[in-house]
């Protein structure tokens, strides 16, 4: 295991979690200010982090497996905040998470098999579809107004890129997977 810069800021992305969880679960004056602010920080370590390892040949296997498990422990627990506080349906979020299990899964079975499977360019979408909805639901109707609606359609873009992405990694890589026996 290798920490250097890059996999530094992918360690500051986890452990900004807790810190998310106790201002979007806690109510304190200000509280959605500060949530946006700490998931926005963290959001922004996730394309510093990739641009700072490949700028200075910095990749690790360390940080190409810790990089997506921080993204998903981000989202994820940004989602389940959300479904708390009646801001996002809880369907949709299991349709969100549930597509990020089965393709994280998918891409160990690919991994074991020496496949390497990249992220799709849709799936790069939907993550920053994620990334602008869920900073906007943070903030909520009360700061947002009617600017709110917007959010809104976010989530139902996520839904439909989710769902596409999904579909779009098991017909490009399922077959040959499936095909192999191991």
């Amino acid at each position: 295991m290798h920490i250097n810069g890059p996999n530094c800021l992918t360690l500051l992305r986890i452990l900004s979690v807790p810190a998310l969880v106790v201002a979007l679960m806690i109510p304190f004056r200000g509280h959605a200010v500060v949530a946006f602010a700490i998931f926005v920080f963290a959001s922004m370590t996730d394309w510093l982090d990739g641009y700072w390892a490949r700028r200075k040949g910095q990749i690790t296997v360390f940080g190409q497996l810790l990089d997506p498990t921080a993204d998903k422990l981000l989202i994820t627990s940004a989602l389940i905040c959300l479904v708390e506080q009646a801001a996002v349906p809880g369907w949709m979020a299991i349709i969100i998470i549930g597509r990020e299990l089965a393709v994280s899964g998918f891409r160990a079975i690919a991994s074991s098999r020496g496949i390497t499977i990249p992220a799709s360019r849709l799936g790069k979408i939907k993550m920053i579809l994620e990334t602008w909805t869920i900073a906007a639901l943070i903030l909520g109707k009360g700061i947002l107004g009617k600017a709110y609606v917007g959010a809104q359609i976010g989530l139902w873009l996520i839904i439909i890129a989710a769902v596409v992405s999904a579909a779009e990694y098991y017909l490009r890589f399922g077959p040959g997977l499936l095909s192999k026996r191991s």
